[in-house]
């Protein structure tokens, strides 16, 4: 009945960290000048024999991948465990931030770094050499692998119903419904894995697989692989040198490369005051993802369509103006390799704050992942400090950080498709006049990227 003192505490208080304008104007014209001096002044070949350079690192067997592949799966497993028993609060729950923040930000960006991490860390391999081998099917030959012209078209369908849950299912981050998603689609692909194979399922139907597989081509680390990959031996290369050396992708892996960049674009667009505005939306007045369902659904549909439809001009304007005689297959799934600097710069730049706090959540929830008063790893009582993403210091590198994050993504696929040109066209003159028109889309994008770190956002 007597009144007491009360330590009320709502959430921490709102960050406006959006890039200032003069970034992204700076930015369009770098980019310009950049890629004027990349097509101008680059010798002949030159890119080739600097990126074919490499180091020899180290030699490894199979046997640890298979130990590295159980450890993912009963970590896996566990945290299906914490999702479905844990805290319902996404913030507490280790499966929503493990999921959201670190592997699908936190991995993709050290696959972009350090190479494909994923093969060894999935939880699929290990599970499936030991059940293979007790059932005598651990012989590839045996298997029967998917028909050729299924192509990735499974990835690029799981792939979009993996950004749908993402970006506008109403409730991703709860925790007992994301276990129940995520522990459906390892059976399911657990099950496929055994029918078609690890390595034909994985390579061409997997959308995790297939993703990082795309991403670590950027890697500044290539495996060669010796004998069935059993063993490998791991190179020192320059970023991006892979993807000069890669084949041309068919129509499904033209489209799964263009779904992850437009995917992750329109992530940022769905928040801002420019497109709530276009459907008569109050910002102000966020009416949540339920009400949002149809419009998101409409978005991220016509974001990938829009994107495709610019890419596939460019190369036909690239085409025409070098006169090229090869297919306009055998170029867009060529070209399309030069998409993958870009949509892993902004990959990094758009959830870079996310990692930043977010992960630091990740790690206190894995100490406690049931909500018992845990601290298995001593890092449940940390205090979070939000002050990373927050003051003027902080935002100031913060700019910096994702506007050349952009940049040089944008710098890096002009030198990528430029090395392509010159694989579809010998001739200087014909390879630069091939890549005007991707240029002038490469500066857009770039321009646009910047510009969703910089408008108002709702939500």
């Amino acid at each position: 009945m007597l009144p007491t003192p009360a330590f009320a505490h709502a959430s921490d208080r709102g960050h406006v960290l959006l890039l200032p304008t003069g970034y992204y104007v700076t930015g369009g014209a770098l980019a310009v000048a950049i890629s004027f001096l990349v097509l101008a002044l680059l010798p002949p070949d030159a890119l080739g024999r600097f990126w074919r350079r490499h180091l020899p690192l180290i030699a490894f067997g199979d046997r640890l991948r298979t130990i590295v592949s159980l450890v993912s799966f009963a970590g896996f497993v566990f945290l299906i465990a914490a999702g479905l028993f844990g805290s319902r609060d996404p913030l507490s729950n280790p499966l929503p931030l493990v999921i959201w923040t670190l592997l699908w930000v936190g991995l993709a960006m050290l696959q972009g770094l350090l190479g494909d991490l994923w093969s060894w860390l999935n939880p699929w391999y290990g599970p499936w050499r030991i059940i293979s081998r007790l059932i005598g099917r651990e012989d590839e030959a045996q298997e029967t692998r998917p028909p050729a012209w299924l192509g990735c078209w499974p990835a690029v369908f799981l792939f979009f119903a993996f950004a749908w849950f993402e970006l506008i299912d109403p409730a991703p981050d709860d925790p007992a419904r994301l276990a129940f998603a995520a522990g459906l689609y390892w059976l399911a692909t657990f099950i496929a894995m055994l029918v078609f194979g690890y390595r034909g399922w994985s390579r061409s139907c997997e959308f995790l697989t297939v993703f990082f597989a795309m991403v670590a081509r950027f890697a500044l680390l290539e495996r060669n692989e010796v004998e069935r990959d059993e063993d490998g031996r791991l190179n020192l290369c320059w970023p991006g040198a892979k993807l000069l050396a890669a084949e041309p992708l068919p129509a499904s892996g033209i489209a799964f490369l263009l779904l992850s960049l437009s995917s992750v674009s329109f992530d940022g667009l769905s928040k801002t005051f420019f497109w709530l505005g276009l459907f008569s939306i109050n910002p102000l007045e966020y009416p949540g993802r339920t009400a949002l369902i149809g419009i998101g659904s409409f978005g991220l549909v016509l974001t990938f369509v829009l994107l495709a439809a610019a890419f596939f001009l460019t190369v036909v304007l690239g085409q025409h103006l070098a006169a090229s005689r090869h297919s306009f297959g055998q170029a867009t799934g060529l070209l399309v390799w030069s998409i993958v600097p870009i949509a892993l710069a902004y990959h990094v730049a758009h959830y870079l704050k996310a990692l930043l706090v977010d992960g630091q959540y990740a790690i206190a929830a894995l100490s406690d992942p049931f909500a018992l008063g845990w601290n298995l790893f001593g890092t449940a009582d940390m205090q979070i400090e939000a002050g990373v993403v927050a003051g003027a210091d902080s935002a100031w590198w913060l700019w910096n950080l994702q506007a050349g994050i952009i940049i040089a993504g944008h710098m890096l696929a002009v030198l990528v498709a430029h090395g392509l040109a010159w694989r579809l066209h010998p001739v200087p003159s014909r390879a630069a006049l091939s890549q005007l028109p991707l240029t002038v889309l490469m500066i857009a994008y770039t321009v646009f990227g910047l510009w969703l770190l910089a408008t108002p956002t709702a939500g």
